[in-house]
């Protein structure tokens, strides 16, 4: 499991963030994209051409949201950010006049960072996090394993080393869970289980047992609001879903689904790999399963090195490869593959172990 932060840094930071986040809703009409050095800078403005903030900086995922909703494709719409800004800001205006609509526009630190629908549903990291950790802090000898905000996430990973077994003699996991949740609209809150194995402090995620709450809320109009601001009242169905998330925490160390995952693994232990072409078969699983192909090197390299040439050995590579990827929204993603390879059903597995032949 990759390392981050510490869970009192961690709170800290969304502490920190919470104070200074600010959410408008914007007519697309008011908002203008200038160039400005090499970059672009986006502007609101009244309706006497005024600035009603200051003119702010665009994330990397605004980008993207600016471009899908005006339906500019991804590729064209990069080009113009790094070779002809002049162009993109002429594209985007002129579209944004010509489909007026109702936007979220989420700010931080000056930076716009998100891009949403005037319906996106703002439960956000400080609300997830005040309803889990009085319950986290509940269950004895819980660790908090690895925890982080980036860009565009939150994530908590949780261990119970209370509730532990064996794949094969030696091999001990434990059970856990992960807590997760975009401000920017990249995902629901989401609470999953998760499985931590010791001897390599591997994570894999049950991407199967999920409790979710979608960000789709009331329609926000900027005839009431400009300025959203966070002392907002969480409707009932927020609220319902802040005591489910609770509930499903304290299921963490549910038995029933953790033997279930564990007598998963310890079949897949004995599902051979075809060592005929194991390279080959690596190549085949990735493709299958989103690995790219620059992670297929890391992937087989581990695979190799704890030869245990197995599907449960393949889906421990994944997970152990994780540990070495930079960006942690990746290597949380590598997590669930993992996971996805361990319970490929048999004639997948019987597929690619033929094909690698």
């Amino acid at each position: 499991m990759k390392s981050g932060l510490t869970i009192e840094a961690l709170a800290a930071e969304i502490l920190r963030q919470k104070e200074v986040k600010e959410d408008y809703i914007v007519d697309t009409p008011a908002l203008v994209m200038e160039p400005s050095g090499n970059d672009v800078v986006l502007r609101v403005l009244d309706e006497n051409k005024d600035d009603r903030i200051e003119p702010l900086d665009v994330g990397e995922i605004a980008h993207r949201q600016i471009g899908t909703h005006l339906s500019i494709p991804a590729k064209y719409y990069a080009k113009m950010l790094t070779e002809k800004t002049d162009l993109l800001c002429a594209n985007v205006n002129s579209w944004m006049g010509t489909n007026p609509a109702k936007r979220m526009l989420r700010v931080l630190e000056g930076k716009a960072r998100a891009f949403l629908s005037n319906r996106y549903l703002r439960l956000d990291h400080y609300e997830i996090v005040s309803a889990i950790l009085p319950i986290l802090g509940e269950m004895p000898d819980a660790q908090f394993e690895s925890c982080q905000i980036t860009e565009g996430r939150l994530y908590i990973k949780v261990v119970n080393p209370r509730l532990q077994a064996e794949v094969t003699p030696g091999d001990i996991v434990q059970s856990g869970l992960i807590i997760s949740n975009s401000e920017v609209g990249l995902g629901s809150a989401t609470v999953q289980p998760l499985v931590y194995r010791l001897v390599c402090s591997n994570g894999m995620i049950v991407n199967d047992a999920a409790t979710k709450r979608n960000h789709i809320g009331r329609v926000n109009n900027s005839d009431e609001n400009f300025l959203l601001y966070s002392e907002k009242t969480l409707q009932a169905d927020d609220h319902a879903f802040l005591l489910k998330i609770q509930d499903t925490v304290r299921a963490a160390v549910d038995e029933a689904q953790f033997a279930r995952v564990v007598g998963m693994m310890q079949e897949a232990s004995t599902a051979q790999m075809n060592t005929a072409d194991v390279p080959g078969l690596v190549k085949l699983a990735s493709r299958e399963f989103g690995i790219t192909e620059s992670e297929e090197p890391g992937v087989l390299q581990h695979l190799i090195e704890d030869g245990n040439l197995t599907l449960y050995g393949l889906s421990n590579a994944v997970t152990r490869f994780s540990q070495d990827v930079e960006n942690y929204d990746r290597a949380t993603d590598l997590e669930g593959i993992g996971y996805n390879i361990l319970t490929m059903p048999t004639n997948t597995w019987n597929r690619l172990n033929r094909a690698a032949a």
